[in-house]
């Protein structure tokens, strides 16, 4: 029998937000689970999804509901006239401690929740959540100067 610990899904990337990297400096990653509909779940296994100008916030200031926001998953091709939306709100999964933890860390100022990617953990979607801070413009000349710095490195050690 194996144990739970040793045991690694097989994961199937559907979506990544790499713009996300790029504008913010991400903080603090986090797993969660999100509630779909049956013809999202058919919709994402196509590869039919998109993560741009998606975040996650809390419904309310005091609610613990925790949902996703502009996350657009196109309509199922063979679905019928109970098609879902394809940018409704959809709700994460998270855990209690959780919850409290990003609620503290958004509270700071400035702080946000983007999501990274959507993939397939065996049978079930999960999302990857970054609390990032958005980066300056500065910032985002020096990140893009050190990569091309450490190309060419990579290049000349290469011949």
């Amino acid at each position: 029998m194996i144990a739970s610990d040793t045991f690694e899904r097989e994961e199937k990337l559907v979506a990544s937000n790499r713009k996300a990297r790029h504008d913010f400096s991400i903080v603090f990653t986090l797993e969660v689970g999100i509630a779909l509909q049956g013809t999202e779940v058919k919709s994402l296994r196509q590869g039919k999804c998109s993560l741009v100008d998606a975040y996650a916030a809390f419904k309310n200031k005091d609610d613990n509901q925790f949902i996703l926001y502009n996350c657009h998953i196109n309509e199922y091709t063979h679905g019928n006239i109970q098609n879902h939306k394809p940018k409704r709100d959809r709700i994460l999964l998270v855990n209690h401690n959780e919850i409290k933890k990003l609620r503290n860390l958004t509270q700071e100022k400035g702080m946000t929740i983007v999501p990274l990617r959507i993939y397939f953990s065996g049978p079930f979607a999960k999302v990857e959540l970054g609390v990032a801070k958005p980066k300056k413009k500065y910032d985002k000349r020096e990140a893009i100067k050190e990569r091309e710095q450490k190309r060419e490195t990579q290049r000349k050690y290469k011949m």
